[in-house]
């Protein structure tokens, strides 16, 4: 087919002194908005932006209502006009590019927030497409509206939430069997199970049951898991194996059973009673109705307080984690050896994996998130680095619905939402900037926070139903909704 050309009436077209032209071949990999036939190269001005080849797209494809769609060049989000590209990239504009579309990012709103007592530390979600419901099966299922948001808090206790800001379910106080100071992590291990820890040392199991009714539920101690010297800053679970990892002040990692039956005896000089003899103040010993067991194993290798750790996506039987030292680390969990190590410039906060692009995201105290391909074919440490933060990242999670999707949060107060396909490169290496920036609610009207004082962020949790959550030391737990924030997941 021969060349079509689209002239500067299309809309939007930049710089209007530009007449130079390039061939552009438009493609999709999703079929329900691909074009009806293959029109070929297409002879468009260089001076043209998204929105003037968004309505080229949307002529092509004949819609009734227009539809906004961004364009990927060589794997990059088109930010400039096409010359701009070209010349930044070194590109002839006598080539013919290949350009992709997809449907435009839709920026996250602000749907509500649940106040809470004191600062929140951790949050995690229980939806129909979360993972302790999809381990669960047809056990897990969650009627949309029905889902259930679980956050822990420095006041010691865990919290579910229905969507409609009620507390359906508190955890114990510390004479009841519950934890004896602030929790640090808190996660769903399955629809009726649930997982903690903080800045008692110890991993805690927990039954979680709600009545038929659905508006009230209760939240009793399980397990009690001691082994851990100073604070348990973060938890990793897999339901399936029955396997929970955590990550302490201690330098150190603990791989634990959920099932008292698999796991060892408690060491009694790591008891409660004896661990925290020497201080008068502390309440202390376990509830005499909570079982209290040992880890497996202790993985050791780390020289800093281990920040954060996670399962292999694909592979229960491997472990990552990240450390104040500098360090992610690559753990056999059935031989209990690091068998990698990757240093970066900086003492790392937060860890989670971006699975089918083989990375890692790592966030930074330097206030930035480190790409790390933790494969041993992988010849550079840094794959990308994503800038925006003016703090540091301290949780991360992955968008549900896209491969190239995260959120960050950080203690500059804010949550930021990247593509990892936009970015630039230069002398850093290729760099990344974030698609959206999420505020407090609670600090609007406030002017610029120096350094997120008052709201700094602790968690964040990304699911397909209920959206963005964070929690933060503006003691509220927050929900930002939009759907496809990130695009669309590749076909």
């Amino acid at each position: 087919m021969s060349d079509q050309t689209l002239s500067n009436s299309a809309g939007d077209t930049g710089d209007s002194a530009s007449t130079s032209q390039v061939r552009i071949q438009l493609s999709t990999r999703h079929p329900d908005i691909a074009l009806p036939e293959n029109p070929g190269p297409i002879l468009v001005n260089t001076n043209l932006r998204r929105y003037a080849l968004s309505t080229l797209v949307n002529a092509l494809l004949q819609s009734e209502k227009p539809i906004p769609f961004e364009f990927l060049i060589n794997g990059t989000f088109l930010r400039t006009t096409l010359d701009q590209y070209l010349t930044a990239n070194g590109i002839s504009a006598e080539i013919t590019l290949n350009v992709e579309y997809v449907r435009a990012i839709i920026p996250p709103v602000y749907l509500a927030s649940f106040q809470h007592d004191e600062w929140v530390s951790s949050v995690d979600v229980l939806s129909k497409t979360s993972p302790a419901a999809i381990w669960a099966g047809n056990a897990g299922t969650k009627v949309p509206g029905q889902e259930r948001i679980l956050s822990g808090c420095y006041d010691g206790l865990l919290r579910v939430w229905n969507m409609s800001s009620e507390v359906i379910a508190t955890s114990p106080s510390a004479d009841e069997g519950g934890a004896h100071s602030a929790i640090l992590a808190a996660k769903f291990i399955s629809p009726t199970q649930i997982a903690s820890s903080g800045l008692d040392r110890t991993v805690r199991t927990w039954e979680y049951s709600e009545d038929a009714d659905g508006f009230s539920a209760s939240i009793t101690p399980k397990l009690e898991l001691h082994g851990h010297k100073m604070a348990v800053n973060s938890l990793a679970v897999h339901h399936p194996s029955s396997r929970i990892l955590s990550t302490s002040q201690d330098h150190s990692i603990r791989f634990w059973s959920t099932k008292k039956s698999e796991a060892p005896p408690t060491p009694e000089n790591l008891l409660p009673s004896t661990s925290f003899k020497s201080s008068k103040r502390q309440k202390t010993g376990s509830s005499p109705t909570t079982a209290t067991r040992g880890s497996l194993s202790e993985l050791k290798s780390h020289t800093g307080q281990v920040s954060d750790t996670i399962f292999a996506p694909n592979d229960h039987t491997v472990a990552y984690s990240s450390s104040w030292d500098h360090t992610v680390k690559t753990w056999d969990l059935p031989s209990s050896r690091c068998i990698d190590t990757r240093s970066t410039s900086a003492a790392l906060f937060s860890l989670t994996a971006l699975p089918s692009l083989n990375l890692l995201a790592a966030g930074s105290v330097a206030r930035h998130i480190t790409l790390i391909d933790p494969r041993a074919s992988a010849t550079t440490v840094s794959a990308m680095t994503l800038r925006g933060h003016s703090n540091a990242v301290v949780s991360l999670a992955v968008d549900p619905q896209n491969s190239y999707g995260l959120v960050s949060g950080s203690h500059d107060g804010t949550c930021r939402v990247w593509d990892v396909r936009s970015g630039t490169s230069g002398n850093e290496g290729k760099v990344g900037h974030s698609l959206y920036c999420i505020e407090r609610e609670s600090a609007k009207g406030r002017g610029k926070i120096a350094a997120g004082e008052g709201v700094k962020v602790f968690s964040v949790c990304w699911d397909s139903d209920v959206g963005i959550v964070s929690g933060s030391e503006d003691k509220r737990m927050q929900i930002n909704r939009g759907k496809g924030i990130v695009g669309e997941q590749p076909s």
